[in-house]
């Protein structure tokens, strides 16, 4: 007997591993009878597992957590029992912008000093803001922006304007001029530098190395109710993931998710993505499908640094809807290691280096973030509040 799933997804690459689950089988060889639905907006995505339509999603880390606080929208009690990927996204500029940073900083014209210095010399003059769009207040996109544009000197919220656009729009968005940058999700990114020649600032590999970005995220109330199907989903998805992550595969990875139903754009934009280097997107790799509870809470510190939730926050209530312990489960009855433990120092290793893992150490690569800086998730609170640009306490 199958059992039938309804699941929404993003036209992304990084919805990968629902994507192979349901074309080479994995899914049907679990007892499941899996229906992907593609979605044009992540609002859409949360909305439609809040009433039920779905029992679960390809969904961003943050959004997750948001929905699960009732931040944003109505409380929805979510479970987040595996991550789909790591990379992927990258923050980018429309050829003009990249133009008029250039005359103020010639020799680094794509660093955050230069958009500090056009953004001083707009205000001055009375030119609009430069404006960016992400795909989502709760986002690591829109927390990459944010961080970059802060490392920099640029107040996210009062020296730019940050708009909100569906991944699939905002290439026509910046050909259009409506934007002069963008934050957003591969092929999307290619998209725009084949459309409309823009550069690339910042990728989400050299922002945190394995840093978080979207997650499986299910209803807790099915979830608990079918725990057996839980299982089975999670590992049709592992199995989907290590099948991804295979160099040999991501000319036919490729392929496959161009295909009009999935996300209806070029296997050659796709592609660059996949190919191998350090930008590559990771599906299983270095613990890439990890939920760990010390991204959720490095997540947290961003939500309260730029007032999204409050200081008083329980931390390990919000956190809790993490949950590591499904992930380990699933792996052991899928016979793959997996980290032993739910958490860890985040940004701390500038080379690779190997996590305890049930089976054996798992290989890591460095994982710094953007200007230094490790996180400890038992101290979360103290690096929200130490940021120079925040508005904890304003």
């Amino acid at each position: 007997m199958t059992l039938a799933l309804e699941l929404g997804f993003i036209a992304l690459a990084d919805a990968a591993p629902l994507i192979v689950a349901k074309a080479r089988g994995y899914f049907g060889e679990e007892g499941l009878d899996v229906a992907l639905h593609r979605e044009v907006s992540w609002a859409t995505i949360r909305d439609k597992v809040a009433a039920g339509v779905f029992q679960g999603a390809h969904m961003l880390a943050p959004m997750a957590l948001a929905a699960n606080m009732g931040v944003g929208s109505e409380p929805t009690p979510l479970i987040v029992p595996m991550a789909l990927n790591a990379h992927g996204a990258s923050l980018g500029i429309s050829r003009a912008l990249a133009a008029e940073m250039e005359r103020f900083l010639p020799e680094a014209p794509l660093d955050v000093a230069a958009l500090a210095a056009v953004v001083a010399a707009r205000a001055a003059s009375g030119r609009p803001a430069v404006s960016f769009a992400t795909v989502f207040p709760y986002s690591m996109h829109a927390y990459m922006l944010r961080y970059w544009a802060a490392s920099g000197g640029v107040d996210p919220d009062r020296d730019i304007r940050i708009v909100v656009a569906a991944p699939t729009a905002i290439a026509a968005r910046l050909k259009s001029g409506e934007i002069d940058g963008f934050c957003v999700g591969a092929p999307w990114g290619a998209m725009c530098e084949a459309d409309s020649a823009a550069r690339i600032a910042l990728r989400a590999a050299t922002f945190w190395p394995g840093g978080p970005d979207k997650v499986l995220g299910l209803s807790q109330s099915w979830a608990d109710a079918d725990p057996a199907a839980t299982m089975a989903l999670v590992r049709a998805l592992i199995r989907a993931a290590v099948w991804a992550d295979a160099p040999e595969n991501a000319a036919e990875l490729a392929k496959l998710l161009s295909r009009r139903e999935w996300l209806d754009a070029p296997a050659t934009l796709i592609g660059r993505a996949l190919a191998s280097g350090p930008d590559q997107i990771r599906f299983a790799r270095h613990a890439a499908l990890y939920p760990w509870r010390s991204h959720a809470a490095w997540i947290l510190s961003q939500q309260m640094r730029w007032g999204q939730i409050g200081a008083g926050i329980d931390a390990s209530t919000a956190l809790a809807c993490y949950r590591p312990d499904v992930f380990r489960a699933a792996c052991l009855d899928a016979g793959i290691n997996a980290p032993s433990t739910d958490s860890k120092i985040e940004g701390a290793h500038d080379r690779p280096w190997n996590q305890p893992g049930l089976r054996g150490s798992i290989p890591m690569t460095a994982d710094l973030i953007l200007g230094g800086g490790a996180f400890d998730p038992e101290r979360l609170h103290e690096y929200a509040a130490g940021f120079a640009i925040s508005r904890l306490g304003s």
